[in-house]
This record gives C-alpha cells, sequence and structure tokens, in this order.
C-alpha cells in the first residue's frame, strides 16, 4: 500500500524536487504552498507517477492549516510522512540594523509555521502509532555566522524542537529527524536578498553548490530506511564547504 506524504513548501526549491523525488518511488503526495497556480502546475506533472493533493496555505496562519488538513479527502487523509520544509531568510543585516520585519518572518515561518503543520499532523499519526517527521534545518542551526543572528536563531530554535519532537514521540513509535544541509542553490538566496538577483548570484560564485536534487535524495533515502531505523540528524555541505564560513571557491 502506497504512503502518503504531505511537504509544506512544496512550490519550489527543496521542496518541489522532493516532491519529484517521492513521486517516482510511488509516494502519494499532499502538496503545501502559498501560490495556487504553482501548486496546480506541480500537481499535473506529478499525477503521471502518483495521486496528488493540493493544499493552499500559509504556514503563518494556525486557523487555515488546521482547516486546510481537517478538509484532507479520504485517500488522503493518512499522512505517513510529513516534511516541514516551508522556511526562509529575510535579510542579511547586522542585529543593530536588522529589520524587526524580517525577524517577524523568519520567526513566523521558520519556527512557528513548523510548530502549527506539526500540531495539525501530529496527533493522527499518535493514533495510529506510526509515522515519520522531518525537519529541514540548516547547518544555520548548528553554527552561527555573522549576520545570521535571527535566520540562526530560528533554525536552532528548529534544531531543539526536532530533539524534542523525538523525544516527546518515542513511546508512540514516530521516527523523528532532521536534514540540515548547507549552501543549496534554489531561490533562498534571491528571497534573503529581496529579489536582487544579481547579489543572489554570488553567494554560489566560484564553487558547485548543492542542488535541490540533492537534498531531495537524500530525504528519500532517509525516509525509506526500515521502521527500525531512524536518522535523527544529518548534516550535508557541498565538498567545497567546510562551515558557514569556510569556503573553497576556485
Amino acid at each position: 500500500m502506497r504512503k502518503t506524504a504531505l511537504i509544506t513548501g512544496a512550490t519550489s526549491g527543496i521542496g518541489r524536487a522532493t516532491a519529484f523525488e517521492l513521486a517516482k518511488h510511488d509516494i502519494n503526495l499532499i502538496l503545501c504552498g502559498r501560490r495556487q497556480e504553482r501548486l496546480d502546475t506541480i500537481s499535473q506533472a506529478l499525477e503521471k507517477y502518483t495521486n496528488v493533493h493540493s493544499l493552499n496555505f500559509d504556514v503563518r496562519d494556525k486557523n487555515a492549516i488546521h482547516e486546510a488538513i481537517e478538509s484532507l479527502p479520504s485517500d488522503f487523509s493518512t499522512i505517513d510522512i510529513l516534511v516541514n520544509n516551508a522556511g526562509n531568510a529575510h535579510g542579511k543585516d547586522p542585529i543593530q540594523t536588522g529589520s524587526t520585519d524580517d525577524w517577524d518572518a523568519m520567526m513566523d515561518i521558520n519556527v512557528k509555521g513548523l510548530l502549527y503543520v506539526s500540531r495539525a499532523v501530529i496527533p493522527k499519526m499518535v493514533e495510529r502509532n506510526v509515522g515519520h517527521i522531518i525537519n529541514i534545518g540548516s547547518v544555520a542551526g548548528k553554527e552561527v555566522y555573522p549576520n545570521g543572528n535571527v535566520y540562526c536563531a530560528s533554525k536552532h530554535a528548529v534544531d531543539a524542537i526536532n530533539q524534542g519532537m523525538r523525544m516527546d514521540l518515542n513511546q508512540h513509535g514516530i521516527r523523528v529527524g532532521a536534514v540540515n544541509p548547507g549552501l543549496v542553490q534554489t531561490e533562498f538566496s534571491e528571497v534573503r536578498f529581496k529579489g536582487d538577483t544579481q547579489l543572489a548570484s554570488t553567494v554560489y560564485e566560484g564553487f558547485k553548490a548543492l542542488q535541490a536534487e540533492d537534498i531531495a535524495k537524500i530525504i528519500h533515502f532517509v525516509v525509506s530506511m526500515p521502521t527500525h531505523v531512524n536518522i535523527s540528524d544529518l548534516t550535508v555541505f557541498p565538498t567545497a564547504q567546510a562551515s558557514s564560513t569556510i569556503l573553497n571557491r576556485n
């Protein structure tokens, strides 16, 4: 019997790539995102591989999340895999000049959004005593770098939530783990630099960054492990990157 995976932030980057990767391995998909037109396009492309249902909501809106999850048709109501992927970086200013709007966005999306979606999905996993949760963190959740302040704080929170979630759900047989990428070439930097594509492109100059498809394959590897195996915390860099601040640009 096919499993069903719910993926947040499924309209671009790692979320989109994960949808395609899991679809190719006969996993039914619930794709979540804010941009309905992208959800429609991706859903149509994936329907030749698997069954797809889309949910249009912003992870900052807990009421919309609850209503969307409750609206799932019976064929999609049993969620076996939750991929908490939605997240963003906004700005790269030192703490003394940081935008409070940027801070709110990062904490609301990266931390509270993950919590809201998890709270809506986990109870039914607990009822069945089975489930698998993958939280997409970052190397920014393992170390702090200059001008990373609040973004790093949000990803450190994801790291803590991942650990606490694993402890709380252990007695229910639910697997919980995080995948923490280094530099991945997606829309991430474009969002961080407020649409400045020229500045965003410089982030990936002089080396081969990770691609969204690389992370998607890792996520599939994690969820395809036997049920007695839980990959609890995985960090992945491009070969050129040794830490958040050490990068070999040739």
